[in-house]
């Protein structure tokens, strides 16, 4: 019986060794693939003189207002208290 499960693992793993590098193969050819009609485009486009279009920013960020001088914690204390909040 173990005999029998053992080479049931072993067919199964050559299986999925075969299945992986299959995909792995259908991957490497797609990105050949893929590499070589983006070398074309780029030769066309270069052939023809059409630019690449910048890439265009949304705008700047403006600049954060300058923040107030901190609260001493003892300032702050006093507050919380004249608030109610501390007691």
């Amino acid at each position: 019986m173990a005999n029998n499960s053992k080479e049931t693992r072993d067919r199964e793993a050559a299986q999925a060794k075969a299945t992986y590098e299959a995909d792995a193969q259908a991957v490497r050819e797609k990105t050949a693939r893929l590499k070589a009609l983006r070398l074309a485009k780029e030769a066309a486009d270069l052939a023809t003189g059409v630019a690449k279009k910048p890439v265009i920013s949304k705008g700047k960020k403006k600049a954060a207002e300058p923040k107030a001088k901190p609260q001493p914690l003892s300032e702050w204390l006093k507050g919380e208290q004249g608030a109610g909040r501390r007691g």
